[in-house]
């Protein structure tokens, strides 16, 4: 097994604890967990994916079922 060292700011480090203590994981634990999955070709593929499928059928959704309304689930994730 490798190790890996990182720095981070202090408001990067306060947020992952936070996360971390969030879903009842250690700071370690959850920084593996996370790196992990953004290692995962799956995951890079699945996003790809999803985001194409957005893209060609959002305004199908959009007219069918309104805008998403803001400051939802969509809002946030769109924003990190």
């Amino acid at each position: 097994m490798k190790q890996l060292n990182v720095r981070l700011d202090d408001a990067a480090h306060e947020a992952l604890e936070q996360r971390a203590e969030a879903a009842g994981m250690s700071l370690p634990d959850y920084a593996r967990k996370v790196l992990a999955e953004e290692a995962d070709e799956r995951r890079e593929r699945f996003l790809t994916a999803a985001a194409h499928f957005a893209q060609a059928w959002g305004p199908a959704f959009e007219a069918e079922f309104g805008p998403h309304p803001a400051g939802g689930r969509g809002a946030a994730a769109s924003a990190a």
